[in-house]
């Protein structure tokens, strides 16, 4: 997390119009809307676009086993510093099954001895991928060997999106949402 306070503020819900609620309903089932979600109600034509797509890579269109996608969220999110992202996905991750010692290692990368070597191969290709925007073909060769077309897309699809992601969160210095904490790691506010 970069910033002590955001950038852009939450809209708050006495400014909403009709387009903003029919946007939002449908997250006010499940608790208090997202920090993220109320930010990007500012421009409520990007916020649907955004929930678009994002509603691909989080769905069970995305061939990437849950698990999996989960994995690279979390390593897209830890080499973009996005604390939220972060605190948001550890969470996801644990209900897809990745133990704390897991997520630990996602800190560590590729070369954590407890990874199998699907694991290796989609924290490899997301470290590639955030550093060069490039699979390289000895990733993309391993990656065939567990991994159809479709997934290794996906992955690139969900690396991507969580790339734009974390720098939205970042540059419009979104905060942790109620009852959060922020991984000391991950803490680069500004005084």
């Amino acid at each position: 997390m970069h910033l002590r306070e955001p950038r852009v503020a939450p809209l708050p819900e006495s400014d909403w119009t009709d387009e903003h609620r029919r946007v939002l309903r449908p997250m006010t089932s499940g608790g208090p809307i997202l920090n993220i979600f109320r930010t990007l109600a500012n421009d409520v034509e990007a916020l649907k676009a955004f929930l678009a797509w994002g509603g691909y890579v989080l769905s069970r269109k995305n061939a990437l086993p849950p698990r999996e996608r989960e994995l690279a969220i979390l390593r897209t999110g830890w080499l973009c510093k996005s604390g939220y992202e972060w605190t948001q996905h550890v969470e996801i991750a644990r209900r897809w099954g990745v133990t704390d010692a897991e997520i630990a290692a996602v800190k560590a990368g590729p070369e954590a001895s407890l990874w199998s070597p699907a694991d290796a191969a989609i924290l490899r290709a997301t470290d590639e991928l955030h550093e060069g925007q490039f699979i390289s073909d000895a990733a993309w060769s391993a990656l065939s060997a567990y991994f159809t077309v479709k997934q290794r897309m996906d992955l690139v699809f969900t690396v991507g999106q969580y790339t734009q992601v974390s720098m939205i969160l970042n540059s419009f210095g979104v905060q942790l949402d109620e009852g959060q904490v922020l991984d000391k790691d991950l803490d680069r506010r500004r005084p």
